[in-house]
């Protein structure tokens, strides 16, 4: 769960609902660098369904946003929010925009830490 809001900018928990924050290691393992906003995600409960709001907590984030030249790695955030009724574990898949609907995109799942 996240609890690191920033007390300045108002943030806080919203009634009904988990705050958490993923963490994602981006590897360029391409010959050219890549635009890291064509990357995005989808969060999902994995016991009860629902899908996670995305939001932004000021503390910490580091959106996917920016380029990653080839051969090099980096760790970025993805904040978002989830009704309390749907639990806390959870199923990540990570999209990158594509023109071949064949694609399939990693999974993977975990539970909100308290």
């Amino acid at each position: 769960m996240f609890t690191g809001y920033n007390k300045d900018l108002l943030e806080s928990a919203s009634p009904g609902k988990t705050d958490f924050r993923i963490t994602l290691k981006v590897e360029n393992a391409g010959k050219v660098s890549v635009d890291l906003s064509s990357l995005s995600t989808i969060i999902e409960g994995a016991t009860d369904g629902g899908e996670a709001a995305s939001t932004v907590f000021e503390n910490g984030s580091s959106p996917l946003e920016g380029r990653l030249a080839m051969g090099r790695t980096v760790t970025k955030t993805e904040d978002a929010e989830l009704e309390t009724r749907y639990g806390k574990a959870i199923v990540v898949t990570v999209q990158r925009s594509s023109d071949d609907l064949d694609t399939t995109f990693p999974e993977f799942e975990g539970t909100i830490a308290k």
